[in-house]
């Protein structure tokens, strides 16, 4: 394939780039397709910028960040990069996943600071990325490889220790599925890897509002309390607790 099919392929597929951005630095990419890319990492930078300064709503980036991972054919974008040189040296850890991330060479075009920033996840079977929200935070999860059971929840309500969640999606997901967070819709999500093992992309942007001096993960237990309305009394524990008990 040249890079005159390639581009058009997947130019389609905004976030793309920001997977090829993992892929650079294990040299996994011809050098001729980095100039294609980094023009699709400037538009994803542009993207999450509109979210941060309110041009574009939280629930909005979720929706387009679904619709560009949906057009991505997976399979085929994999067979042009060396996936297995990229995490031969990964070593999983002993309960919960393991988070690595390439740096981006200089490329002509590539913003110099990106508003978003992006990581992988590496997880054995029976391990899991363990159930959280976030606060001021929008993130997206790109399934590489692997397959999961995937569970989110709405973020009803916050209490001094607990908490109100209601479930709003547990399914499974297979390679080239995604799901995404934001304060507003799916706020809390759990992971837990089916296959031998199983790898993520995540992409995330950090204090969305930049009035809200907070921005982070919130380790809860979705087993709690059954109450009204379809909605359950969530513990909050420390990050610790978290990976002991789902990890």
């Amino acid at each position: 394939m040249d890079r005159r099919d390639f581009g058009k392929q997947t130019l389609g597929s905004l976030l793309t780039f920001s997977l090829l951005e993992s892929v650079f630095s294990a040299d996994a990419l011809a050098d001729t397709v980095k100039p294609i890319a980094s023009a699709w990492l400037a538009e994803v930078n542009r993207m999450s910028t509109d979210m941060k300064s309110g041009g574009l709503k939280q629930t909005q980036w979720q929706q387009q960040v679904e619709r560009l991972f949906g057009e991505i054919d997976l399979q085929e974008f994999l067979s042009y990069v060396d996936f297995e040189k990229l995490t031969e040296n990964i070593q999983f850890r002993e309960r919960g996943e393991r988070s690595f991330r390439a740096t981006f060479p200089n490329v002509e075009g590539l913003p110099t600071e990106l508003v978003f920033g992006h990581q992988m996840f590496a997880l054995r079977k029976d391990r899991s990325v363990v159930p959280h929200g976030h606060n001021n935070m929008a993130t997206a999860f790109l399934v590489l490889k692997g397959e999961f059971e995937g569970k989110h929840y709405d973020r009803i309500e916050d209490l001094d220790d607990h908490m109100i969640v209601r479930p709003s999606i547990d399914r499974r997901f297979v390679p080239g599925e995604c799901s995404t967070v934001s304060d507003h819709k799916d706020n809390v999500h759990w992971f837990k890897a089916t296959s031998d093992t199983a790898f993520i992309f995540n992409i995330h942007v950090l204090n969305v509002d930049p009035t809200i001096n907070r921005s982070g993960r919130v380790y809860i237990d979705p087993h709690g309390e059954k109450i009204a309305g379809g909605k359950i009394k969530a513990e909050k524990i420390k990050s610790s607790e978290a990976y002991k008990r789902f990890g």
